[in-house]
């Protein structure tokens, strides 16, 4: 895929910190876009900022409705999308007797619950194209447990382990999936606390037009998946491999992590 130019692209999470640089970013592209985040105001805002040339349509997609009302919106569209990018999520840094039934829901519900459904719900319309593409965003701690987070790695371990499913069950098809993985990003989903913490264990934080770069080159080359930062991703490979070096690493670093938790 060499170019976006008036390629049709939903991006749900589109007015937070990630997606608010990924959308800008995509226009740099001529990519026509459809913009959709459960906040309306700073949904028009993003648009607004933008010449108001894209598509807006505010939903909630943890909801049925939400997705299906989002659903209906894209299949009128005299141009239906050949692609879907989920950056719509949550974080939350916390120890996991800090986790009330409603947070653990909230977070599954969010960051994989409504992606799979979502996904479920577009592909239909995606192979209506004659190609088309699904990428799902992750995270680093989709690969590697990291103390005080196990409810957010839950989710996006989820999401990969999807991701990597569905594109192999859609590989008769015309829809493909992708799996994009950020390391730590500064964005209003990490508190001071946890700007603190990286700092105190050296770990980089990458700016969200950054993640937004590295996420275009992605859709630009024809791999299935990839991990942002070093030595982050030599750590996916050895959490794959040698899981209890990685052990290891974390023990020493435990004192620090529960300074900040």
């Amino acid at each position: 895929m060499h170019s976006l130019k008036d390629m049709t692209i939903v991006v749900t999470g589109a007015a937070g910190g990630i997606g608010h640089a990924i959308v800008r970013r995509l226009t740099e592209q001529g990519a026509r876009l459809v913009l959709t985040d459960k906040d309306a105001v700073r949904l028009s805002a993003l648009n607004a900022s933008l010449g108001n040339k894209h598509y807006e349509f505010a939903a909630d997609i943890s909801s049925c409705n939400g997705r299906v009302s989002l659903l209906s919106y894209c299949s009128g569209l005299m141009h239906p999308p050949q692609m879907l990018i989920n950056v719509a999520g949550i974080n939350q840094f916390a120890k996991i007797a800090d986790y009330s039934d409603d947070d653990i829901m909230r977070m599954v519900t969010i960051n994989l619950t409504s992606q799979i459904a979502l996904c479920r719900d577009f592909i239909s319309l995606l192979n209506t194209q004659p190609s088309a593409v699904i990428i799902n965003v992750g995270s680093i701690l989709g690969s590697i447990g990291m103390p005080g987070y196990s409810v957010y790695c839950a989710s996006k371990f989820g999401l990969r382990g999807f991701s990597e499913a569905l594109n192999r069950e859609l590989m008769d098809s015309r829809t493909r999936v992708r799996y994009f993985a950020p390391r730590a990003t500064q964005t209003a989903l990490n508190d001071v606390r946890v700007n603190q913490m990286n700092k105190a264990l050296g770990n980089a934080m990458d700016s969200p037009e950054k993640v937004a770069d590295a996420l275009i080159a992605f859709i630009k080359k024809d791999i299935v998946s990839t991990y942002l930062g070093w030595p982050e991703k030599l750590f996916v490979r050895i959490n794959s491999l040698l899981p209890a070096l990685v052990d290891k690493s974390f023990r020493k670093q435990l004192p620090i992590i529960k300074r900040y938790l």
